[in-house]
């Protein structure tokens, strides 16, 4: 029996290893699209109907918390789906993986956001670059099993998020504070591996 379970134990750690040295292939270019497409239909929403966000900031962080979890919603979908079909054998590994790169992240920006609202509301004009920053930890985290390019989209959001921080004040409650960066920066991500699909067709 220790034998067998030995055995079984090497045998999850080569799979594991083999994940790790794997390119994550479970992120769709058409569903990131359509996150890019929700992000802007967001910010049209918070400019039409909650324009003086700095002023009604419960109905600001519906919208905002709800496009995120539409979002990550169609994207977990897809992961699933996508990823039994590209890889398999190794889907468990890959799913578990992927989850493990941006959990830190978002469980960051939730608990963040928490706090901000629960103790510290004066500064929630901060909460818009932060997500971003955070967002942006989350894709470097997953560089090193996407296609390397996907650095470029870790860049916009660092750098988009520091904008908004450095804004200082109730402007970065504007709907496309939000809405330009997460609209652009899912359409790099989609673009990024759409690119890579068809660079890996043509080697193949």
């Amino acid at each position: 029996m220790n034998e067998l379970h030995k055995a079984l134990g090497e045998i999850s750690s080569i799979r594991r290893q083999m994940a790790r040295s794997t390119e994550f292939r479970g992120y769709g270019p058409a569903t990131l699209a359509t996150t890019s497409v929700v992000a802007v239909v967001a910010a049209a929403v918070q400019a039409r109907w909650t324009p003086d966000a700095a002023h009604h900031l419960a109905a600001y962080l519906s919208i905002w918390v709800a496009t995120a979890v539409v979002s990550a919603g169609l994207a977990g979908v897809q992961v699933y789906r996508r990823t039994l079909r590209e890889h398999s054998g190794l889907s468990d590994e890959m799913i578990r993986m992927a989850v493990e790169q941006f959990l830190p992240s978002a469980a960051a920006g939730l608990l963040i956001t928490i706090v901000l609202v629960r103790a510290v509301p004066g500064v929630l004009w901060m909460l818009p670059g932060l997500w971003q920053v955070i967002f942006s930890l989350g894709v470097f985290s997953s560089c090193r099993f996407l296609p390397r390019p996907m650095v470029a989209a870790g860049t916009w959001y660092l750098l988009t998020g520091m904008v908004a921080i450095a804004l200082g004040d109730g402007r970065a409650f504007s709907p496309w504070v939000m809405g330009v960066p997460f609209g652009v920066g899912q359409m790099l991500v989609a673009g990024i591996l759409l690119w890579s699909a068809q660079e890996g067709k043509h080697e193949s």
